[in-house]
């Protein structure tokens, strides 16, 4: 038996549920590229573009341990990271390293890697004409939405746990809830940290407008994290949420998934969510509960203000 659970990818057998998604024919089924693409000028010129804009918006509006994980990687050194490179220099400080990836990958695969400490990073960049907004992550994502915060161990190590974790969501047909933990957590959670509230979540850090609303404006719920809470709530992936969950400290995060009996919380969740992405409910330890405006005036699509 191998000392290593999770050294083999899993096969999630016809009775698991999850999305069907058609695997390239150039990869295998670990769905790794053989290697990092050969970007053009202008996809690098993107890249630095994209992130002189965000460290113009971020400071007082990211979590310090995101900016210490941005600095050390030394991300703007001028167009899109080499993986390689990259790779040498995370795994010095939490051995993670980021692999290539074509697309959005099925679920058991993505977990495999987390579990395996490899972050799987698209393989294209965003084009200038969808430039405030793309809604399949892009390496910008990717790399610098989510790379910094594996610098830090204990959140590289929720990471991992995380990813093992999608073994037991795989068992009971609840890839959906775990997929709210992430959202609300790595995607677009935030910290109290001691001069207020900051973003850690890539879905926040990598856009512009989302960084500055998610902490100033008054539409979005803030509420603390409460993980069986979170799991059982729904979330939306195409506009700017409606609520955000705030964690303590990293720690507690770690803490709070690595010791929950998950086989316990899966068999007492139904197939669906319970709470909508607006609800606040008798449980909750509300920092702030929104007004929704932006969300009842039509959102993104009726080209509302963020307020």
């Amino acid at each position: 038996m191998s000392a290593n659970p999770f050294a083999t990818l899993p096969d999630p057998g016809p009775g698991v549920f999850t999305a069907p998604l058609q695997r390239p024919a150039h990869v295998g089924e670990d769905w790794l590229e053989p290697a990092q693409r050969a970007y053009t000028a202008e996809e690098h010129r993107v890249w630095d573009d994209l992130y002189a804009r965000q460290l113009e918006i971020l400071p007082g509006q990211a979590a310090s341990t995101f900016l210490r994980g941005l600095d050390r990687l030394a991300l703007g050194r001028g167009g899109v990271p080499d993986f390689v490179r990259l790779s040498a220099e995370l795994g010095a400080l939490t051995g993670w390293s980021v692999v290539p990836v074509p697309m959005l990958i099925p679920d058991h695969v993505f977990f495999w890697h987390l579990a395996n400490r490899r972050f799987p990073a698209g393989n294209f960049i965003r084009t200038r004409e969808c430039f405030d907004y793309i809604q399949e992550p892009d390496v910008f994502h990717d790399v610098f939405g989510h790379v910094p915060m594996l610098a830090d161990p204990t959140f590289a190590d929720y990471m991992q746990e995380y990813g093992r974790a999608g073994w037991k969501a795989m068992r009971h047909n609840r890839l959906k809830a775990l997929g709210a933990l992430y959202w609300y957590t790595v995607e677009f959670g935030l910290i109290l940290e001691a001069d207020g509230l900051r973003a850690y979540g890539a879905g926040i850090l990598s856009g512009p407008a989302e960084a500055v609303y998610c902490l100033e404006a008054e539409s979005p719920n803030r509420i603390m994290l409460n993980v069986d809470r979170v799991m059982r709530t729904d979330y939306v992936i195409n506009d700017l949420q409606p609520t955000y969950f705030v964690i303590e400290s990293f720690s507690e995060l770690y803490h709070d998934t690595v010791e929950r009996d998950f086989d316990r919380l899966y068999r007492s969740l139904g197939p669906g969510f319970t709470y909508a992405n607006t609800a606040v409910i008798d449980v909750d330890d509300v920092l702030h509960r929104g007004t929704q405006e932006y969300l009842l005036r039509g959102g993104r699509g009726s080209g509302s203000r963020p307020v």
